[in-house]
């Protein structure tokens, strides 16, 4: 499929929307430290849960490409995101994923003026590959508060899209989701025909444009793969698809791999979850909007029918992308690094959306490929998805990096170091806080003071609450007082854990 789209997309798409050589790209000191470097593309995706791939869960879900990097590479089992301070999850996660930040110092950092510093002051990932010698690439959801693109008046009266100079050439940047509608939500009703279905043009959304969102950043990916294979610089790609968040359309056909009545419900499948309120998820929340209260089988079964589709024909994409790497002939020095922003409930403890301290909601598919990174290898050492920014900036010889709070994950691939992190830190606003370590994860409700305590090991679908269990006391002190000293450490400034469970623990 490769050699037979990437001529016409090239005259096309080209380099995208946008291209615009950046000062002192070019000068003989950028290409002596480019030389011999790798390039580096990252594929990215949206509300994708590591269950689409690592559990019984993606026995149903038909993603053969992706199956191809875990093959090719090194996964990431427990690759998680920290969480976010307000209900799109994916802007925290994409704050922290560019400015190397943990989540309360990237919290600070999630306005205009501060992203622009950061970036004018050369701290933002995209402008430190730039430096490394790396020509920049992006195309896809971008949800960042730093515009990539500007219009431009040219001399014949035209308008023109130019680059900002965040990425040296842009493709199609998107919104942070694609236009809903309202006949999306509270849906569907059993014996109720809706208005709704994922392969109807008419409503828009991932429509848009004419062609579907996954295949516009497909296309526009092999053209820029195309060129760069004609060059000797070393390129940078950061591909993030909106695929599989909601609207979660696609082609009838992929809708039709997954009949309904093939498909299981959840293990953990609650028709309303009870601290809904209390944790920052009601009913009017958006997300959780998507599907009626209290929920159903037929509506789960429903979203998850549509959300495997989308993610089948996201992955059809990433095959066109590999192939295209592959024919560029640079395939022995790239690095493919594959991953998404947060996973999602769709249907989990009677939750639909991501704003969740559950393991379907934080943790998300990580895999790794490229040259002296061992093939078809699991590392379960818990790490964070932005430690992929840590690690491009390692293999790009990039400098300046004190800032990056994230790690490598290099030391771990290459059997260097054994534990990354000593804990594992979660949040959602100020209603809710996680820590896992060890076997154990307890996740907070502050505003309802109550605290849920669950042995993962033993229970990997998280239905079995110790919190109020005689014999698990001294471990839910011991979880609590790692969460508070590991909360100050976040910088948290939201919640105060010690006083508000004061007496409660």
């Amino acid at each position: 499929m490769a050699s037979l789209n990437r001529r016409g997309f090239l005259k096309s798409v080209g380099l995208g929307v946008a291209a615009l050589a950046v000062p002192g790209c070019c000068t003989a000191a950028a290409k002596a430290a480019s030389k011999g470097k790798p390039n580096i593309v990252f594929i990215f995706a949206d509300d994708q849960t590591y269950e689409s791939i690592l559990t019984n869960t993606s026995k149903e879900i038909k993603t053969p490409n992706l199956h191809r990097l875990m093959n090719k590479g090194t996964t990431f089992t427990h690759a998680y995101n920290m969480g976010a301070w307000h209900g799109a999850v994916c802007v925290a996660s994409r704050a922290m994923l560019n400015t190397g930040r943990f989540v309360w110092n990237a919290h600070k950092l999630d306005n205009k003026n501060a992203m622009q510093a950061e970036q004018q002051a050369g701290r933002f990932w995209s402008t430190m590959m730039h430096k490394a010698g790396y020509e920049t690439y992006f195309t896809g959801k971008w949800h960042v508060q730093i515009g990539l693109t500007s219009k431009e008046k040219q001399a014949d009266g035209t308008v023109k899209q130019v680059s900002t100079g965040v990425f040296d050439n842009v493709g199609h940047v998107r919104a942070g989701m694609p236009r809903a509608t309202k006949d999306q939500y509270s849906r569907p009703v059993q014996g109720v025909e809706g208005t709704w279905t994922p392969w109807d043009k008419s409503k828009g959304g991932y429509w848009e444009g004419g062609t579907h969102w996954s295949e516009v950043v497909g296309n526009e990916s092999i053209g820029f793969i195309d060129a760069a294979a004609k060059k000797e610089k070393p390129s940078f790609m950061y591909l993030a698809f909106n695929a599989p968040h909601d609207p979660r359309q696609s082609p009838k056909k992929f809708v039709d791999m997954y009949p309904i009545e093939k498909l299981e419900l959840p293990e953990n499948y609650l028709d309303v979850y009870p601290y809904k309120d209390a944790m920052g998820c009601p009913a009017k929340l958006r997300d959780e909007a998507l599907a009626p209260f209290p929920r159903t089988p037929y509506a789960v079964k429903t979203h998850r029918q549509e959300y495997y589709a989308i993610i089948t024909h996201m992955d059809q994409q990433v095959g066109r992308i590999l192939d295209e790497i592959e024919a560029s002939g640079k395939a022995d020095n790239t690095y493919i690094f594959f991953s998404a922003d947060h996973g999602l409930s769709c249907g989990h403890h009677g939750l639909m959306g991501k704003q969740n301290m559950y393991d379907h909601s934080v943790r998300v598919p990580l895999m790794v490929v490229g040259p002296d990174v061992p093939a078809g290898k699991q590392i379960d050492t818990p790490v964070y998805l932005q430690d992929i920014m840590a690690t491009s900036l390692e293999l790009a010889g990039a400098k300046n990096t004190e800032h990056v709070e994230f790690k490598s994950l290099m030391p771990l691939i290459k059997g260097k170091r054994k534990q990354q992190y000593e804990a594992i830190y979660g949040c959602y606003t100020h209603q809710q806080r996680m820590i896992t370590l060890g076997d154990y994860k307890m996740i907070a409700y502050p505003e309802a003071q109550k605290l849920r305590l669950f042995n993962l090991k033993d229970d990997p679908q998280e239905m079995k609450d110790l919190a109020d269990v005689a014999k698990y006391q001294v471990k839910k002190q011991e979880m609590f007082k790692a969460l508070v000293k590991l909360n100050k450490q976040m910088k948290d400034v939201k919640v105060d854990l010690e006083a508000k469970f004061a007496g409660a623990v």
